[in-house]
């Protein structure tokens, strides 16, 4: 009997020790915006970024001048319009606004273009940086043994090294595959 009573002592330290062990990773938190705004590399493409998206705004204002010089002509003949020109006239302002309407949607279509030509020259830009504070985030979690890393600015886990992943657990909870 005492020999159980030893064999159930030792498992039981045993499994004690490997949950303390277990719950002793060690967790750390960064703020992520502080890091970035403290990166050289930030202004740099913050400062490219802008000139491009000034470079995307001018081309979008020379058209809309365009447009508006269009629209003041058609005022300025529509003011000039009476029966007796009215046909004349009237086929010229229907062209005037064909032309208008036409500048319109190629306007809509360039800032649509604009728009995404920005995304990905923001990408294009941040995203080597980006990727250059994950791996120094990586690399500071791993010499100092932390197991997590939480962003406190973006409420998110930037880091992680072990640990168990209960993903799946979850999901059978939940009845989902």
């Amino acid at each position: 009997m005492k020999n159980v009573v030893k064999a159930i002592a030792i498992v039981a330290v045993f499994f004690c020790t490997i949950g303390a062990v277990s719950a002793q990773q060690k967790v750390a938190h960064i703020n992520s915006n502080e890091v970035l705004q403290a990166m050289p590399e930030v202004t740099a493409a913050d400062e490219s970024f802008e000139a491009f998206r000034k470079t995307k705004l001018g081309e979008l204002e020379a058209v809309d001048k365009e447009r508006q010089a269009k629209i003041a002509t058609f005022q300025e003949k529509y003011q000039t319009l009476n029966e007796e020109n009215q046909e004349v006239l009237g086929k010229e302002l229907e062209g005037l606004n064909q032309e208008i309407q036409a500048i319109e949607q190629r306007i809509g279509e360039l800032d649509q273009k604009a728009q995404q030509e920005l995304a990905q020259k923001r990408e294009e830009l941040f995203k080597p940086i980006l990727a250059k504070a994950q791996a120094a985030i990586a690399a500071v979690a791993k010499e100092q043994g932390y197991a997590y890393v939480f962003d406190t600015q973006n409420q998110a886990l930037v880091y992680f090294e072990g640990g168990e992943d209960i993903t799946d657990l979850v999901k059978t909870k939940l009845g989902i595959q």
